[in-house]
């Protein structure tokens, strides 16, 4: 569906069904227990069922913590899987899967839930990119007709972009209640997805992480960070997010994308064997106490991805780039155009690579308008939302048409033609035309 339905549509297709008990599976990791908080603020009772009422309890009192509201516990309960599931699936409005990011193991599970479950009850995957037709084949028709994918980023209670995802045989009135209840009652901002390996946000999103960590092998993570960083229009430096999602995470969404498809930026979507070599060790990121960055008291020591060792920052020199200031300062004072302007006439090699890495956003995500989302609103929609980046189109806007055009072209990547006829006939005038967002928040000043 193209453009955001009004709230008049919106509460249309809320009404006649009402969300009175949801289950969570998997609630005691990260991803369910932040999803079941969420919840508790829209229903009256929500369900956390883990593999033992222990773990279950864990996860609800990390939810507590999380977004410190007592709503949660008033709302919510506890169960293990044996004990547990076959009374509450059976009870459920909602059956909301949280499980690792494995298919055989999710799709256990739905055998279990598909025995107990009412015909009427909604089932949904938070799964960050594994087939929603995959995880419901063979199943009964109800099941299909009641099963989606409901990508929640991480965590829910503070990024509200969110991926909707319906299945070849998901009942389509279905969909546009899900939509609803989660933009009025859950306060989503919610983008339909196609079901293509790792949907929008993360297919366009670990291309520019992964092309990031492969560029740390022979720039450094220090001067990679530095070279799209805040000032190319994103909230948190590429190698640190990676840090902080986790290096396991980054890979079953990597792989998956690099094994199911066979697109234009096929090399960019594999992992760097130095991180596999490192995760054998033991290496994951911030869960592992260190991945691309690690801190040892108040130092930060930074990776030397050939030899897994470390060292503090400050040993570390990198070249002087005083073009990155100019531009975080003209964002500071909201010139933005100027801004990107500088950043496009900045001469070296490390501003035309930071170019290459910007220009490969840009021409990615516009060559996925049909394939992931029906137009690049979806696209720019879940990057701003869903990721805190400057979206594309605002890139394009920004830097101007014939520019963003020139940009990709010196990178010898492929200019999407949609980008090529707006350069040629000056429209569509801007390509971002959501007034309810501010784009001045994209543009950090660092």
């Amino acid at each position: 569906m193209a453009g955001t339905p009004r709230l008049a549509e919106l509460r249309k297709w809320l009404a006649g069904r009402k969300i009175e008990h949801v289950v969570v599976l998997g609630a005691n990791g990260t991803m369910g227990y932040g999803s079941a908080a969420l919840f508790t603020q829209a229903v009256p009772k929500v369900t956390f069922l883990a593999r033992t009422r222990e773990k279950a309890d864990e996860g609800l009192a990390a939810a507590v913590k999380q977004v410190r509201s007592p709503t949660v516990a008033s709302r919510s309960g506890v169960g293990s899987y044996d004990e547990d599931l076959e009374s509450a699936v059976a009870d459920a409005d909602i059956v909301f899967e949280a499980l690792t990011e494995d298919l055989e193991i999710k799709r256990e599970m739905f055998d279990r839930v598909e025995k107990v479950r009412r015909d009427d009850s909604i089932v949904a995957t938070v799964t960050s990119g594994l087939s929603i037709n995959q995880l419901c084949e063979g199943r009964s028709e109800s099941f299909r007709r009641h099963f989606m994918g409901l990508h929640f980023f991480n965590p829910p209670n503070v990024i509200v972009g969110t991926e909707l995802i319906a299945g070849n045989d998901t009942d389509p009135e279905l969909v546009d209640f899900v939509e609803a209840f989660s933009r009025l009652r859950l306060g989503r901002e919610i983008v339909r997805t196609f079901d293509t390996p790792a949907f929008a946000g993360n297919r366009v999103g670990f291309k520019v992480l992964n092309e990031a960590a492969q560029l740390a092998e022979q720039l450094g993570p220090v001067l990679v960070d530095r070279l799209v960083g805040p000032y190319t229009g994103r909230a948190m430096t590429p190698l640190a997010t990676i840090d902080l999602v986790g290096w396991d995470i980054h890979r079953a969404i990597v792989d998956n994308i690099h094994q199911q498809v066979a697109d234009e930026a096929h090399a960019t979507l594999k992992l760097p064997d130095y991180m596999a070599n490192l995760m054998d060790q033991g290496v994951l990121g911030n869960k592992s106490g260190g991945g691309f960055f690690k801190k040892e008291g108040k130092v930060r020591h930074v990776l030397n991805p050939a030899t897994g060792g470390y060292q503090p920052e400050a040993d570390i020199k990198v070249p002087e780039l005083p073009y990155i200031e100019e531009v975080a300062h003209l964002h500071s004072m909201g010139r933005y155009r100027e801004g990107m302007r500088v950043f496009l006439e900045a001469s070296g090699e490390e501003a035309a690579l930071a170019r290459k890495v910007i220009a490969g956003y840009i021409s990615y995500a516009f060559h996925r308008v049909g394939e992931a989302t029906e137009s690049i609103t979806g696209i720019d929609m879940i990057m701003g939302a869903g990721f805190n980046w400057a979206p594309p189109s605002v890139l394009v806007d920004t830097f101007g048409k014939s520019e963003a055009v020139q940009m990709v072209e010196q990178a010898g990547l492929p200019v999407p033609p949609a980008l090529v006829e707006a350069a040629r006939s000056g429209e569509p005038n801007s390509f971002f035309n959501e007034p309810r967002v501010n784009i001045g928040k994209y543009f950090v000043a660092g």
